[in-house]
């Protein structure tokens, strides 16, 4: 095999340069992260029921919810929390390595069956779920530095103008508002229902019942007269808008024919449908919301696009509105992966300045220097396939593999030098050199692959941390031994000269 390439340089010298650009277009398309993804796959279920007690929301919802969800495939456990506020959260966590959208999927699937038990209030609100992961990437605040906007036009805004736009940001699995929405709020009077003998369910069913979006069909169509020409849409007052509106509708007719309207026997205004947060940042009220990732997400494009946004939305803000990021959780990988590529780069430098110390010559020292990137590089484009992603333990691995593949390389030069020694050409040298060693060479290959590979097949979450670390290490490995058959002998028959003799000195005895 070794001959083949040694008579063959410039074949040799394109697989490695395939190689090389195969690993590069890969590394810039592998996920960047602080760790292998350990975190087992989640997904979010989320509901209220609007002035329901914990208790209630636990009998009437999650009951009914999580009976049906129980069992679903893949499913390791959930848990879920109720509060006073009405509001509903189911997690369910699916075991390590199952498909996330699918997950998401199924859990759909079960809900839609318990939906049509679930109370009307809490189906008129709808439920979502969502695929994400518990790890929060971005806290994000809205604020007014001089106080300009209260929190109902900033609540308003971020809904309309930065919630969907983040959202829509791949890898992004939801986003937790910490304050309420934008609602029309109704302070009923109890002594004035007293009196006029009225209940919660009166206005809620006025409401429900007036205040909607009602269909006024057709006017002129046909069939019609001949004498007809024209044709209207019918349009009639839909959905009430102001406090105003609201106060006009009807809760009940006396038996003197009179109306009792809302406005009577309650107090409408607009303002915050719940007021049990208070967000604050450097003494500035405002609106603060989070940003929680998909279990799949690639953190470090995704805060990058989220950063990007925010940048572009920063000049279109209105007047003493400013939207700031206050907590970004990717500058810790961001910091992790800076220091071990700092630590690849010296040790590569190290090792070229031994090589040179020993080999003393610079010839012999490029040969490493070229075959070495590419068995390194080359490992990106296994990274694809075996869907690992660039972090701190590949990273390591390879760090420690610059020591191990280089081994290769200096096994091949130091021989082919010894052999130049006797007199012999580059190329003879070369050739003669690799059927003593490339059998070895294969053989440190399988060796090193037997230590690692049995890591690979531990289970858990242990194994899914040892596995990256091992598998990189043994694939570096075996682009090493083949770079060590193919490029190395190659270089050495091109690059490599003979020493020359300053002086020679002969000495005889008599």
């Amino acid at each position: 095999m070794s001959r083949f390439f040694i008579k063959r340089p410039i074949f040799a010298i394109v697989i490695s340069l395939i190689i090389v650009i195969v690993g590069l277009i890969s590394a810039t398309q592998l996920p960047i992260a602080q760790y292998p993804q350990i975190n087992p796959p989640t997904v979010n279920f989320t509901t209220s029921y609007i002035g329901a007690s914990a208790q209630v929301v636990n009998e009437t919802v999650a009951q009914i919810i999580e009976q049906q969800v129980n069992g679903t495939q893949g499913m390791d456990y959930m848990n879920s929390n109720s509060d006073d506020t009405g509001s509903y959260r189911l997690t369910i966590t699916f075991e390590i390595g199952t498909d996330n959208d699918m997950d998401a999927v199924k859990v759909q699937n079960n809900v839609a069956i318990a939906s049509s038990s679930l109370p009307s209030e809490v189906q008129l609100n709808g439920v979502t779920t969502r695929k994400s992961s518990n790890n929060t990437a971005l806290m994000i605040f809205l604020y007014s530095p001089n106080g300009l906007y209260d929190r109902i036009f900033m609540k308003n805004y971020a809904d309309i103008y930065l919630l969907d736009r983040i959202k829509r940001v791949n890898g992004v699995g939801d986003v937790t508002s910490w304050g309420s929405e934008y609602a029309m709020r109704i302070w009923l009077n109890p002594d004035k229902f007293a009196n006029l003998k009225l209940t919660i369910d009166d206005v809620m069913t006025a409401i429900r019942r007036q205040n909607v979006q009602a269909p006024a069909g057709l006017i002129g169509a046909r069939p019609s007269p001949d004498t007809q020409e024209k044709q209207y849409t019918g349009k009639v007052e839909g959905r009430l808008k102001t406090p105003e509106e609201f106060g006009e509708i009807v809760i009940k007719v006396d038996e003197n024919g009179n109306f009792v309207r809302l406005k009577d026997v309650a107090r409408i205004e607009t303002g915050l449908r719940s007021n049990d947060v208070l967000s604050k940042v450097n003494g500035y009220e405002g609106v603060g919301f989070s940003v929680q990732l998909t279990s799949d997400a690639n953190t470090i494009e995704t805060v990058d696009e989220i950063n990007k946004f925010i940048n572009e939305l920063q000049p279109n803000l209105p007047p003493n509105l400013e939207c700031k990021v206050v907590v970004d959780n990717s500058q810790f990988i961001r910091a992790s992966i800076r220091e071990v590529i700092y630590t690849f780069i010296e040790a590569l430098i190290l090792v070229i300045v031994i090589m040179y110390l020993f080999l003393q010559s610079w010839r012999a020292t490029i040969i490493p220097l070229l075959a070495v990137p590419v068995s390194l590089i080359g490992t990106f484009a296994a990274f694809i396939v075996l869907n690992f992603s660039i972090n701190t333990l590949t990273l390591f691995a390879m760090v420690l593999a610059i020591g191990l593949v280089v081994d290769d390389a200096i096994v091949v030069i130091e021989n082919v030098e010894r052999h130049m020694e006797h007199g012999l050409s580059s190329v003879e040298a070369a050739e003669r050199a690799m059927d003593e060693v490339q059998g070895p060479v294969v053989a440190i290959a399988f060796i090193l692959a037997a230590v690692f590979v049995p890591v690979a097949f531990l289970g858990g979450m242990t194994g899914i941390l040892y596995r990256q670390f091992a598998l990189t290490i043994t694939i570096s490995m075996a682009l090493s031994a083949f770079t060590a058959l193919s490029l190395t002998p190659a270089l050495c028959a091109k690059i490599l000269k003979p020493k020359k003799k300053f002086f020679k000195c002969d000495i005889q005895y008599f």
